[in-house]
């Protein structure tokens, strides 16, 4: 009898935590490639060529367009079983392509949450207390007073948080600690874990009423694309402040100028953007009230270390045939499962 077939896990060659080669190369049965970024679409799908497993970086400006997992890219992957992003996003992967060819798709959802967490709550406090635009001044202009740079408390107002998953929940944990009432949106959730992770289960049009901040939690998909656009600032609370830490894309850019500008919105704090970096000319980079970073709430030494660890796990577990934790399209499972033991020879364990 043949021995089963050695498992191909493939990425470009994007800085990750060196855990995770570590990991998967100590690991029986598993064969880590780590090939260079390509630079074109035939030296991608000839890098992928056998691979079982695509771990690709989450960024979808950090990598080119041909990397993605396409439906083009799929048919020349006749073996892909995963495509594994390296963080809780996966804007590079269409997912119903995947589904449609019975691939998985996993994300690290959660790896990063302190970190994200932590940041939402640093660009309110910087947005609010004006830190950035005294930094600024500070080190440029002289002649100006204390009193020009007055900011406001955050205590006893209200924070409402579209998504209160993994890290939305960590969020409203820190506003409390802070003294926000905290609303919160979330379709995937019942009311009641709404209010077990520490929110008030709101409709989206109530929280934009009420909110002193609306900090965006959710995922970048075709239910969420566009959805904060210029209708939703025209019914934020006038004088709140805009926070999102989730993807460029759902919020509307031009809007949110728009918003800051009529003063219907006090300013934002921005992680993410619908092109990253944003061009050094964006209208909203040149508001005062703006705090912009360069999508880095979930960069620091721990999350990344973080999410190494926990995506080698998943690929570890996922390639001695168990089912993902972390599986974002879960209605592919026995498509996939059919595959697995055909391509790998091996049994599933978990047939869902």
């Amino acid at each position: 009898m043949s021995a089963a077939p050695v498992a191909r896990v493939v990425r470009f060659d994007s800085w990750v935590n060196p855990v995770f080669d570590e990991r998967l190369r100590a690991e029986a049965g598993i064969e880590l490639q780590v090939h260079p970024m390509p630079s074109s679409q035939a030296a991608a799908e000839a890098a992928l060529k056998g691979a079982h497993v695509y771990h690709v970086s989450a960024a979808k400006d950090e990598i080119p367009p041909f990397a993605f997992v396409t439906p083009e890219l799929i048919a020349a992957c006749p073996t892909l079983l995963c495509a594994s992003s390296t963080g809780a996003g996966f804007d590079p992967i269409d997912v119903a392509a995947c589904t449609r060819a019975g691939i998985a798709v996993v994300n690290q959802s959660g790896g990063n949450a302190v970190s994200v967490a932590e940041h939402t709550l640093g660009l309110i406090l910087s947005v609010t207390h004006r830190i950035a635009e005294s930094d600024r001044r500070l080190r440029t202009e002289r002649g100006f007073s204390r009193e020009d740079l007055t900011g406001r408390e955050i205590a006893g107002k209200t924070i409402g948080l579209v998504g209160i998953g993994n890290i939305g929940r960590r969020v409203a944990a820190l506003a409390h600690a802070f003294g926000l009432q905290v609303l919160a949106v979330d379709p995937n959730l019942s009311s009641d874990e709404i209010r077990l992770r520490g929110a008030e289960p709101v409709s989206l049009d109530t929280l934009l009423e009420r909110s002193d901040f609306v900090s965006l939690h959710c995922p970048r998909d075709a239910t969420t694309r566009g959805m904060i656009d210029a209708a939703a600032f025209a019914r934020m609370k006038p004088g709140s402040v805009f926070i999102s830490t989730a993807r460029g894309g759902i919020h509307d850019e031009r809007g949110l100028h728009q918003a800051i500008v009529s003063g219907r919105v006090a300013g934002a704090g921005l992680d993410v953007w619908d092109q990253e970096p944003p061009p050094l000319d964006h209208p909203l980079l040149a508001c005062d009230t703006v705090v912009a970073t360069y999508h880095t709430a979930g960069v620091t030494h721990e999350a990344r270390r973080n999410m190494a660890a926990i995506s080698a796990d998943q690929l570890v577990r996922l390639l001695r045939g168990e089912r993902p934790p972390r599986l974002i399209n879960p209605e592919v499972w026995p498509a996939y499962v059919k595959r697995f033991e055909t391509i790998l020879q091996r049994p599933v364990v978990d047939h869902g």
